[in-house]
């Protein structure tokens, strides 16, 4: 049995001075003064001077070591301990070479595979808690606006879909509706019919399916003998 510890860095491995000083700004107000979170890597040590940890790389694993809260590419800045773990350092180098085929370097994303997503599955692994959540808290955070964006554009492009098809649907009925009334017009029966003249009929549904407007009942709706007709009762 031995202890599981976590060490957490501050990243600021921009190669900019203004940057990584923001980032220490905003890890300072964010973490150190409200507890949310911030920007930072992590690493495992368990069984030995060494802590493990993750990050990218053109070929092969992106499984790494270096010693314990001496990485040089961030700034160091607290160590916890998630418990101890009772596999053997037999069964703990063994699940190191598993994750190291599991995990290369190409695979790395800043939001859904970080360093901070290995050491997360490293202790399950280990059998201790996992990290924090404010530890990778901006991440996962980031990674779930991204796939709400996605998702949201997706039904977009459904609804557009649905949208289209309906319309098209509506315009094949009303234009079937607007050659039926053209057929029954012709037909020499519906002069007989009761509900007014027929070729007000006509125009007066045409007009709604073609301008949206309603059944005249002024002058404005005079039938070729220039009297207004009435509307079907």
């Amino acid at each position: 049995m031995t202890d599981v510890i976590l060490h957490i860095y501050d990243v600021t491995n921009s190669g900019s001075d203004k940057t990584n000083n923001t980032i220490l700004q905003i890890n300072k107000i964010f973490k150190d003064g409200i507890g949310l979170g911030g920007i930072f890597h992590s690493a495992v040590q368990v069984y030995g001077d060494d802590e493990w940890s993750f990050g990218f790389c053109e070929q092969g694993t992106g499984v790494f070591s270096c010693p314990s809260g001496k990485n040089p590419m961030y700034t160091y800045r607290e160590s916890l301990t998630l418990g101890k773990t009772n596999l053997s350092i037999f069964k703990v180098n063994q699940i190191l070479r598993e994750l190291s085929r599991e995990w290369p370097g190409s695979s790395y994303d800043l939001l859904a595979r970080n360093c901070n997503h290995f050491c997360d599955e490293f202790c399950e692994r280990l059998g201790v808690q996992k990290l924090p959540g404010w530890v990778n808290r901006f991440a996962n955070a980031g990674d779930t606006a991204m796939e709400v964006a996605g998702n949201t554009a997706l039904r977009l492009r459904q609804a557009k879909t649905e949208i289209v098809s309906a319309s098209k649907v509506a315009y094949r009925f009303l234009l079937g509706v607007t050659n039926n009334v053209k057929t029954d017009l012709e037909s020499p029966s519906n002069s007989n019919r009761e509900g007014g003249s027929p070729r007000f009929q006509a125009t007066w549904l045409k007009n709604i399916i073609t301008n949206g407007a309603k059944p005249s009942t002024s002058s404005e709706a005079v039938n070729q003998n220039g009297v207004v007709p009435q509307p079907p009762i």
